[in-house]
C-alpha cells in the first residue's frame, strides 16, 4: 500500500537545482522534493506521496493524521525500509 503521509518540514534545501525538504514524520526523517510546493518552509506541514509534497495543510490535521496512522499501524508500513527492516536494523534515512 502506498499512503500519502503528513510530515513537518525541518528544514529546505537545494539539491541540484530541485528544491528540497528534510521532513519528519514522527521521529522518521526523510529527504523530500519539493518541485510542487517550492513556497513551503520549514515547520509547514506537509503531505508526502512518494518522495514528493503535494499539498501543505495545517498542524492540527496533519497530527491527527498521523496518529490515526500509528492507530493501525499503517506509519510503520509507509516509512521503515523492509530490507533493514528484514534484517532486524534500524531504518536508515538516505
Amino acid at each position: 500500500m502506498c499512503l500519502a503521509v503528513p510530515g513537518r518540514v525541518v528544514r529546505t534545501f537545494e539539491r541540484h537545482g530541485t528544491p528540497m525538504a528534510e521532513v519528519d514524520f514522527g521521529g522518521v526523517s526523510k529527504d523530500v522534493c519539493l518541485a510542487y510546493l517550492p513556497e513551503v518552509a520549514a515547520d509547514d506541514y506537509v503531505i508526502v506521496h512518494v518522495g514528493f509534497a503535494i499539498q501543505r495543510l495545517d498542524e492540527r490535521r496533519a497530527l491527527e493524521t498521523l496518529a490515526e496512522f500509528r492507530r493501525f499501524g499503517l506509519l510503520d508500513e509507509e516509512l521503515i525500509d523492509p530490507f533493514t527492516a528484514e534484517a532486524g536494523e534500524e531504518a536508515v534515512t538516505p
